[in-house]
């Protein structure tokens, strides 16, 4: 017998028929002997209209009514799930976040698991009932409903694998697996059998959207093994594992991008000694993610230009940020919204040179301009104009000789 949690997302619950297939997959599971949690997200497009709720209300909404409402659609879809399964002969029944419960801390919108009660939850598994969980959702220590953030339902399921021993974490999607680019954008790419938690979570953190970063980082601190699938086909999905488990490492093992980035760049700011902690402290104080940062001097040292990368929907709120600190002075704020990053990602570049190389001279080949450029051990991401992206993803596929024979 196995522990296995089992993820559905918003487009393999998506209606209906969906649910009732979902309920089918998880009974194969049980049928084997199984005991198995399923966590749902909300039935796809839900969550986006609850949100256009909310914003058309309350453009300045209390973050905590807000994580009332999004929650919504996950206690919707937990629900019909419990029932269909009920309806096929097994026993089956819905927990919310709360009633587990998934206690978390109070940021709301973007809360973190702190810790998870799962003796009520471990004896309906014993006793044999699939516990179906609603996911992105959890409890604040003031009882107030809280969310987990856009994507948070494979943190919630990451989060209970590890919490109870699972010897596996299944995440359902509309896509078969890892590829080694959007298959929409190269047709010839390929899926990966495996992939490390450290490419995923460059992956998922650069533009791939098949796993929420959150839920890579978890899956690689706790050990947890979690494979992605496909709802909608029987074939092999992409495991991700450990680095040691892979018997040879490939240079590149995938190219991603991001199109909702947007460019900031302070202008002529004074060059005195704190500035960059000043301009980032101010950022994340409002818990706004900085990725990409160029800082150059000018006028023989006495000012700066500090240009950095924020999340498109960011971008405006950085801006109020920054053209109201009474601590930074600075000439220009310009932003760009008009841009794309391109990543070049692989465990094998540790051990290889010319990765840099390549694709600097493969963009200028098509006489694409890079504007940033930020490295890890593992990637090396450029900014770009968005024109660019699909001939820069497609370029890079074929360059790295990642295309499928």
């Amino acid at each position: 017998m196995s522990r296995i949690v089992m993820k559905f997302g918003g487009t393999s619950v998506a209606n209906l028929e969906c649910i009732r297939n979902v309920a089918l997959r998880v009974k194969k599971e049980v049928d084997q002997g199984n005991q198995v949690s399923v966590f749902v997200s909300a039935m796809a497009g839900t969550t986006d209209k609850l949100v256009g709720w909310v914003e058309e209300i309350s453009p300045l909404h209390d973050a905590r009514e807000y994580d009332t409402v999004v929650s919504a659609g996950e206690q919707i879809t937990s629900g019909l799930l419990a029932l269909a399964l009920q309806d096929i002969g097994v026993p089956a029944r819905s927990w919310l976040g709360w009633q587990v419960p998934f206690k978390t801390n109070q940021a709301h919108s973007a809360a973190q698991v702190e810790e998870i009660e799962i003796e009520g939850l471990t004896e309906r598994l014993i006793e044999g009932t699939v516990c179906v969980i609603a996911g992105f959702q959890g409890i604040s220590i003031d009882n107030r409903i809280t969310t987990l953030g856009r994507g948070g339902s494979d943190t919630s399921a990451v989060a209970l694998a590890a919490a109870i021993g699972a010897n596996r974490c299944d995440i359902y999607t509309d896509v078969e697996g890892v590829f080694t680019a959007d298959p929409r954008i190269v047709p010839s790419a390929q899926k990966l059998e495996k992939v490390t938690y450290e490419e995923m979570l460059e992956m998922a953190s650069l533009g791939a959207k098949v796993l929420q970063t959150r839920s890579v980082v978890m899956a690689m601190n706790h050990k947890v093994r979690v494979q992605v699938l496909s709802s909608f086909t029987d074939k092999p999905g992409t495991l991700l594992i450990d680095e040691d488990e892979i018997v040879e490492n490939k240079i590149v093992s995938g190219i991603t991008y991001a199109k909702n980035e947007a460019q900031v760049m302070l202008v002529g700011v004074k060059n005195n000694p704190g500035i960059a902690s000043d301009v980032f402290k101010g950022l994340a104080n409002e818990n706004i993610n900085v990725d990409m940062i160029i800082q150059n001097e000018t006028e023989g040292g006495r000012k700066t230009d500090i240009t950095f990368t924020v999340a498109e929907n960011d971008a405006a709120k950085a801006e109020k940020i920054l053209n109201e600190a009474d601590n930074i002075d600075f000439k220009k704020l310009i932003t760009d919204m008009n841009v794309a990053k391109i990543s070049v990602i692989g465990v094998g570049m540790r051990s290889h040179s010319g990765v840099a190389a390549t694709m600097f001279e493969t963009l200028a080949d098509r006489g694409i301009n890079i504007q940033v450029i930020s490295t890890s051990e593992i990637k090396i991401s450029v900014l770009i104009e968005a024109a660019y992206t699909e001939l820069a993803v497609r370029s890079l596929h074929t360059a790295y000789g990642l295309d499928s024979k």
